[in-house]
């Protein structure tokens, strides 16, 4: 079973132009976008901010799933962020490293299960799968 799940941006201009960025099911609805909001902090967003919602919240989805599934476990909470590394590379620009940071409230844990099962989620989630920058994970567990 296949699952589709759209994006859509719509640009005009040159590199120094501006855009609308839109998701399918409306969360996002033409949200300004452009170089300005990707280099100069300007108001609106940029594709790494959305690369790194979307690594925060399936890397956090996934944890859920393992904890539960690979240690009988469910977490009182899970707040995931993940800083995206956009640097100058050639002639243009790559997305060089993404920094995982969670903080895991899971009363009783055993921290070594917990080691296994959360670097088994940063590895497995599948937006990790298909990013090929380099993932660090950094995670405080809350008893």
């Amino acid at each position: 079973m296949a699952i589709h799940n759209q994006g859509s941006a719509h640009w005009e201009g040159d590199i120094q132009g501006k855009g609308l960025i839109s998701t399918g099911s409306g969360a996002l609805k033409q949200q300004p976008y452009g170089f300005g909001t990707r280099f100069d902090g300007k108001p609106g967003t940029n594709p790494e901010e959305l690369i790194g919602a979307a690594h925060a919240a399936c890397f956090s989805m996934a944890l859920s799933l393992f904890l539960k599934e690979q240690g009988g476990y469910t977490a009182k909470s899970i707040e995931t962020t993940a800083d995206v590394v956009l640097e100058k590379q050639g002639g243009g620009f790559a997305i060089t490293k993404i920094a995982l940071k969670s903080v895991v409230e899971l009363p009783g844990a055993d921290e070594k299960k917990f080691e296994e099962i959360i670097l088994n989620a940063k590895a497995n989630c599948p937006v990790s799968q298909v990013l090929n920058a380099e993932i660090t994970l950094d995670y405080d567990l809350l008893n």
